[in-house]
Parts: C-alpha cells; structure tokens; sequence
C-alpha cells in the first residue's frame, strides 16, 4: 500500500506539471514507477491508462475554455492512430542508440524552438483544406515517429502547432485532447500482454485525475502564454537530457 501511496503523489504532481504542457505524463511515469519496482509491461500499461484518464478529465476543461482546435485535432487523430503502429512496425529495422539518439536531437531542438522562437501567430489558419492539409502532416509524422520511439505523440504535436502559429495554450490543449486516444491504444496493447496491478492503477487514477483538472484550471487562470510556452521548452529538455543519460 504504501508504493501505490508514494506513487500516487508523484503522479499528482507529474500530471499537474505537463497537463500545464499539454502533453501525458507516461514517458515520465513510466520510469518512475519502475524505479520503484514495479515491472517494466505493467508499468507501460498503467502509465498510458493514466494518461487517458487525466487528458480525458483536461479536455473537459478544455473545453469549457474554447481552447481546442478540434479541425486541427480531428484529422491529427485519425492519422496519428494509422501511422503508430506503422512505426512500432519499424523500431525492427533500427538500432536502439539510433532511435534514442534521434529522439534527444528532435527534443532538444523542440525545446530550443519553444524558448526561444517567437512565431508570429495567425489570425485565421487558412480554409478548412488548408487546416486539414496541416493536420495530416502532423497525424502522419508524430504517429509514425512517436510509434518508432515508444513515446507520445504529444511531444511532437506540441512544438508543430506553435511551431506552425497556434497560441501556446491552445496548442497544449489540442495536443492534451488528442493523447487521450493514442494513450487509449496504447494501453490495450500493453495490458493485453500481462497484467495490472489494480491496486496501484486505482490510487494512481485517482491522483492523475486530480493532476489533471489542476493542471487545466492553472493553465487557463494563472499561466500566460509565453509561459506556457517555456514551460513546454523546459519539459522538452528534462525529457532529452533524462535519454541521453540513458545512452551513455
């Protein structure tokens, strides 16, 4: 009991923090609870389920607050769920340092990007083709990418949004809406290979959920954009800085 304790509150505050980012807190927790020695599958499993269940409880906030771009997410979704696994199909044909060593570049170059690039924000994106156009290339790249390195795609969705002119928090909120359904994938594929602990998943949901809903409220009422776009930069590098050490 006292694991899913010690889990559960490192679950409140990794959620909190990267709902605020717009992103899931897996490719943290994941690490994180098999520190504390629960196995590697279950780990996985539990950890995308969580992230489904926060982003789910985000997204109603989200919502509320009119900041999701759902012509941009819809098609993000759609592609991103048929290229995944096209991805995961093609971690055979790389070597493993490869995949993490493309993966810290991509990062700490998103985050170079988000603390320091000043896009000029758009008015109106364009048509609704236009829109549509943009969100394909996003689903197409962070489903097949995020599929070949194992992580969510809301490392990549974030930077290309804001990249692409989208205000920071609506970006964030974008991204959090469409991770609740390549976290749902992801979490069948997991658990469908072993077991959950049950006991941990209904202590961690608990706290994720309340993650979640703070991390939304923070966003929308105390975070200004530029820092929610530092925010986002500073995730970015902890996630690199955490994989190259894994490489050496």
């Amino acid at each position: 009991m006292m694991l899913s304790i010690i889990a559960a509150m490192l679950v409140l505050f990794f959620t909190t923090l990267l709902t605020m980012a717009g992103l899931g807190s897996a490719f943290i927790i994941i690490p994180t609870f098999y520190w504390l020695g629960v196995p590697l599958t279950e780990a996985m499993a539990i950890a995308l389920l969580l992230n489904a269940l926060g982003m789910s409880f985000a997204t109603v906030n989200y919502m509320r607050y009119k900041l999701i771009d759902f012509k941009a997410a819809l098609p993000i979704i759609l592609f991103a769920i048929v290229f995944s696994p096209l991805g995961a199909y093609s971690t055979r044909y790389f070597k493993k340092d490869l995949l993490l060593a493309m993966f810290v570049m991509f990062l700490l170059f998103a985050g170079t990007m988000m603390l320091f690039y000043r896009p000029r924000l758009m008015e109106k994106r364009t048509t609704f083709i236009g829109e549509t156009a943009t969100g394909v290339g996003i689903g197409i790249g962070a489903g097949y990418l995020g599929g070949l390195l194992g992580v969510g795609g809301g490392n990549f969705i974030v930077p290309s949004l804001v990249g692409l002119g989208f205000d920071p928090k609506r970006a964030s909120a974008t991204s959090a809406f469409i991770v609740v359904f390549s976290s749902l994938s992801g979490f069948f594929g997991h658990a469908a290979g072993g077991a959950v602990g049950w006991t941990l998943l209904g202590v961690s949901s608990i706290a994720a959920i309340a993650g979640a809903l703070l991390g939304s409220w923070l966003l929308h009422h105390k975070m200004k954009a530029d820092n929610v776009k530092k925010l986002i930069g500073v995730v970015l590098y902890i996630v690199a800085l955490k994989m190259a050490w894994g490489l050496f």
